[in-house]
């Protein structure tokens, strides 16, 4: 975790819970289990637990000493959501980014359900922007959880999107990111699914942001979509 980040749509990574588990088809592959696999092969001592969800109180604080604002991604290691993380150490985390105003914090979730169970008791400020994954259309009902919160800024990632979406009920959300899976086993993404959810963007004047191909080669297969780049982004 750190300043350095090879995601396209953040600056800076930040990691207090490390670990999760599977919930859902786009977890099959997952990334971060890979990472936190090799991390602890090589000793790295946040990942003694591999990918067993674990908490840094260590690293609570860490943002407070970035003085350069940035976008801050919540959690790429895991999900702030998840049953295993306690609502002190999320109220916690919530604290940090409160205090830390001059930074934008990007949280994502598959939790939806946690998500809006917990909203009542979290402080909402401005530079929280709350986000959830959907990877298909049978999981279209956490972007209505997530219109439930309080989150100032709303936004979705459909990464790895992994089929159509559909007609997609978009009020309320401020950004869209799309992805296709890379890595090893990492399943096809059709042009036409990320052209459909663009489109829907467009009308609406939501911010689109495509991340990525994805694939085996990401960086061979590129971000290109129609003969540009998509780096739209949430004015925030």
């Amino acid at each position: 975790m750190g300043i350095n980040t090879g995601i396209e749509w953040t600056q800076a990574t930040w990691n207090p819970v490390t670990g999760c588990t599977k919930v859902s088809p786009g977890c099959k592959n997952c990334y971060a289990e890979r990472m936190a696999i090799r991390l602890k092969a090589m000793g790295n001592p946040s990942y003694t637990n591999g990918f067993k969800v674990t908490l840094h109180n260590n690293l609570l604080g860490l943002p407070l000493t970035w003085k350069k604002p940035q976008h801050i991604f919540v959690n790429s290691m895991s999900d702030l959501f998840h049953k295993d993380v306690s609502i002190e150490f999320i109220q916690n985390v919530f604290d940090v980014m409160n205090n830390a105003l001059w930074h934008s914090f990007q949280i994502l979730t598959k939790r939806s359900d946690r998500l809006v169970e917990l909203d009542p008791i979290l402080k909402w400020a401005p530079n929280i922007w709350m986000g959830v994954s959907v990877e298909n259309e049978d999981y279209l009902y956490r972007i209505d959880d997530l219109r439930k919160t309080r989150a100032y800024i709303k936004f979705i990632s459909f990464e790895p999107l992994l089929g159509p979406v559909g007609k997609l009920d978009l009020k309320s959300i401020d950004w869209v990111i799309v992805g296709g899976e890379s890595g090893p086993g990492a399943r096809k993404i059709e042009q036409s699914w990320v052209i459909d959810i663009r489109d829907q963007c467009n009308t609406r004047h939501i911010p689109f942001f495509f991340k990525q191909w994805g694939g085996v080669q990401r960086k061979k297969a590129g971000r290109v979509l129609e003969g540009r780049t998509w780096d739209e982004m949430p004015l925030a």
